[in-house]
C-alpha cells in the first residue's frame, strides 16, 4: 500500500455495494483492485456465520449470500471483531493494511486499528472518523486501490449509482 489517497465510497445498503461491484466489473475493471468493508447486518434475529470449504469462504444468516458472492469476487476475504464496531467483514486489498495494523500495534494517538489501516490507504486523520462512522451505522465503505488511471476508470463508471465520493 502507498500513501497515495485511494479514493473511497459509501453505499447506504450492500445491494447498492453490490450493484456498483458488478458495473465495475461488467465494465472491465480488475475487481481485484476493489475492498469492500461494512458490517450491514443484524444478528439478533438471525443467526449469521463464517466457515471455510477448501479455498472457499461460505457465509450465511442475514446477509450470507450477500458476503459469499463478494468473497467470490474480492481477494483475501476476512470477518474481524473490532471494538467499537462489533463484527466487520470484509474483503480485498484493504485486509492486509489491517493486519498489518493490528500485527504492529500501530494503534496510536486515539486511532483505532481501522484508522490505522485506513490511513496507511491514504485518508487523513480528520477523514478516518468519517468511515468509521459510516461503518457504524451499517454502511458499506469500498475502496479502489491501483493507480490514478484505476481511480479515474472507477469514477466514471461509479458517477450513475447510489454512491457518492469523499473528494
Amino acid at each position: 500500500m502507498s500513501n497515495d489517497r485511494a479514493p473511497l465510497y459509501i453505499f447506504n445498503t450492500h445491494v447498492e455495494a453490490e450493484e456498483a461491484i458488478q458495473q465495475l466489473a461488467r465494465s472491465g475493471f480488475d475487481v481485484k483492485k476493489l475492498s469492500l468493508v461494512g458490517k450491514g447486518y443484524h444478528s439478533e434475529e438471525h443467526p449469521l456465520g463464517f466457515y471455510t470449504m477448501g479455498d472457499r469462504v461460505k457465509a450465511w444468516g442475514g446477509t450470507g449470500a450477500f458476503w459469499g458472492g463478494i468473497w467470490g469476487l474480492l481477494m483475501a476475504p476476512a470477518v474481524f471483531f473490532l471494538p467499537g464496531l462489533g463484527v466487520v467483514a470484509m474483503a480485498g486489498p484493504f485486509v492486509a493494511a489491517l493486519v498489518g495494523a493490528l500485527e504492529g500495534a500501530v494503534v496510536v494517538g486515539g486511532i483505532s486499528a481501522l484508522g490505522a489501516a485506513l490511513m496507511e490507504v491514504g485518508v487523513t486523520k480528520d477523514q478516518v472518523m468519517k468511515y468509521e462512522t459510516a461503518l457504524k451505522v451499517d454502511k458499506y465503505v469500498l475502496i479502489v486501490h491501483g493507480n490514478t488511471e484505476d481511480a479515474a476508470k472507477a469514477h466514471e463508471v461509479l458517477l450513475n449509482s447510489k454512491a457518492w465520493k469523499d473528494e
